[in-house]
């Protein structure tokens, strides 16, 4: 079953030209892989001066995270908002291949990996194309369970 937009949209809290993954390629109960053309896109809202730098692709794999977790959370039966809010608590580790993301061509692989799970969540990730690694390293999200 295609894992799209409309359930990546359903189950995380990313909206409109801010949902910048388009599905869900693989996921197993501790990696997730996603596919995301949006790069691309003139209206990225994270674009700057018409550009998309490589450190926005922090954003990525922190929304390719969240739906890994909502993916497990609603595989374990529960609601998959029920872990509250999370917030880019910190990134560690991160390298760059590359300065831009808009000037990549090929759909971009936004691949984590889950680390820890406690109160908050460690995962890797990398960001690649056509097998070309643009960013990797780590991220930490802290889980807000009071904002629901």
């Amino acid at each position: 079953m295609l894992i799209g937009r409309q359930w990546i949209s359903n189950h995380i809290p990313h909206q409109g030209n801010m949902l910048l993954l388009d599905y869900v390629e693989r996921w197993d109960d501790e990696q997730i892989l996603c596919v995301a053309s949006s790069h691309r896109s003139a209206s990225n809202p994270l674009r700057v001066g018409g550009r998309l730098g490589v450190v926005c692709g922090v954003e990525y794999a922190a929304q390719a995270m969240a739906v890994h977790d909502a993916l497990v959370r609603v595989q374990g039966g529960d609601e998959p908002h029920s872990a509250g809010a999370g917030y880019i608590a910190s990134v560690r580790e991160l390298c760059t291949e590359a300065m831009r993301l808009d000037d990549i061509e090929g759909d971009l692989a936004v691949s984590a990996t889950k680390l820890a799970a406690y109160s908050s969540l460690l995962y890797s990730f990398v960001i690649s194309t056509d097998r070309r690694v643009l960013a990797k390293g780590r991220v930490t999200i802290f889980v807000d369970s009071d904002a629901l």
